[in-house]
């Protein structure tokens, strides 16, 4: 007879959520950054004879530097700890918007680029990704979903406000005034509450070991480097469309006569529902895994976005963000997740960002094509076209992945 088998002990305990929601604040606060220039892109583009790709060029190379800082940092976080490195992104992202502030084109660029993207939020969203995963080992998926929350989180939150300041104050002046909170908060939450994780515990399964394989049920009968090119393209696909009507929304209201705080409040419909809605896909995501969450994330989000060709009142505006808000939510988490599901443990402190920088360049040049197909048409109706297009072609990609899994749960 076989011994009995032990109790599997678990990771996860109440410090564990403790710390998420933690990261979660941090990374509200954070992303709120980005999120001045979106609501100030008509004010800034007029700066520059009204080009509405100058700024948006700016919200893209802030996703774009994020996505490279997120490997570079995530090797810093591993070797010095999630403290020195959070703290170092938040100095950042204040230098940044202090740099910001004097103005389109070239300091505007080199403050997104540079500090808020590279330097700033590059230390901070892909390592935290990979420092909460080691907190969890049975809701994982769950976890995961929350701390992404705060990007949207931010969005929902901060834009009203934003634009209450703007009015007040301006663009320059809510730019300083935010950079300094940033700091102020950040900092201290940093050093209080973001210790080492756990160590693995004895009798633990497999795979939450730091050197363990792969998850069995999740595997794909695909080499793993083909696997993993197909995500990182998938990462891109998806986040495209995923940034076109976040960060032109706002402006979008404008074209159809909605003052710029409805835009604004639209914006945080999208985004409050997003935020919603992503912690009920990682509950789902929990018992489908990765891939097949993406996969429907993705059909949800197509179809909202092609909604958003067919909307022209104030009514529609806001029952269409608010169903986007709830299809693309479940996306990037789910990417993050689906990388735990299908490679060790071991990896996770580059291939998490690897993947999380390919969903930044999808952001980054989503947000700049949008810009750049409204100055050559004069309307948004070609951007979400073309963004619903290159939607298909992600869902078609993960399609394949999700078949080929299935296949291989089918024969074992």
């Amino acid at each position: 007879m076989h011994a009995p088998v032990p109790p599997v002990a678990s990771v996860e305990t109440r410090q564990s959520w403790a710390v998420a929601a933690v990261a979660l604040c941090i990374m509200c606060i954070v992303f709120g950054s980005p999120w001045i220039t979106s609501v100030a892109l008509t004010e800034i583009a007029a700066e520059v004879a009204g080009t509405r790709s100058v700024p948006a060029l700016a919200v893209a190379l802030a996703w774009l530097g994020s996505g490279i800082g997120g490997i570079l940092m995530g090797r810093v976080a591993q070797r010095f700890g999630m403290r020195p490195t959070v703290v170092f992104g938040a100095a950042m992202v204040g230098t940044g918007l202090a740099i910001s502030s004097i103005g389109p084109p070239g300091p505007l660029w080199v403050g997104h680029a540079l500090f808020i993207g590279l330097l700033g939020i590059g230390a901070i969203n892909a390592p935290m990704y990979v420092y909460i995963s080691h907190w969890f080992d049975r809701r994982r998926g769950s976890a995961l979903a929350l701390i992404s929350s705060g990007s949207y989180l931010a969005g929902a939150l901060w834009p009203p406000v934003f634009e209450r300041a703007m009015t007040s104050f301006g663009w320059r002046t809510t730019m300083l005034a935010y950079g300094s909170l940033l700091v102020a908060v950040v900092v201290p939450l940093s050093l209080t509450f973001l210790k080492a994780p756990p160590q693995i515990v004895p009798g633990a399964s497999p795979s939450d070991g730091i050197v363990a394989p792969p998850d069995i049920r999740f595997r794909i009968a695909l080499p793993n480097n083909i696997i993993f090119l197909m995500m990182c393209i998938g990462g891109v696909l998806c986040c495209i469309p995923m940034a076109m009507p976040q960060q032109h929304l706002v402006a979008f209201c404008g074209d159809l006569g909605i003052s710029r705080a409805t835009g604004a409040l639209a914006l945080s419909v999208l985004l409050g529902t997003a935020f919603l809605s992503r912690q009920i896909w990682g509950v789902i995501s929990d018992r489908l895994g990765g891939l097949k969450t993406i996969l429907i994330s993705s059909a949800a989000q197509a179809v909202a976005l092609a909604a958003f060709l067919f909307t022209q009142t104030e009514a529609g505006l806001f029952f269409v963000a608010g169903a986007f808000g709830l299809g693309f939510s479940a996306l990037i988490p789910a990417y993050a997740l689906g990388v735990r599901d299908l490679f060790p443990a071991s990896e996770a402190y580059w291939r998490v960002p690897t993947v999380l920088f390919c969903t930044a360049f999808g952001m980054a040049f989503g947000g700049w094509l949008a810009g750049f197909l409204y100055d050559l048409y004069g309307s948004y109706a070609p951007a979400f076209a073309a963004g619903v297009a290159i939607n298909v072609v992600h869902f078609v990609l993960i399609g394949v992945l999700v078949f080929r899994q299935s296949l291989r749960s089918d024969r074992t």
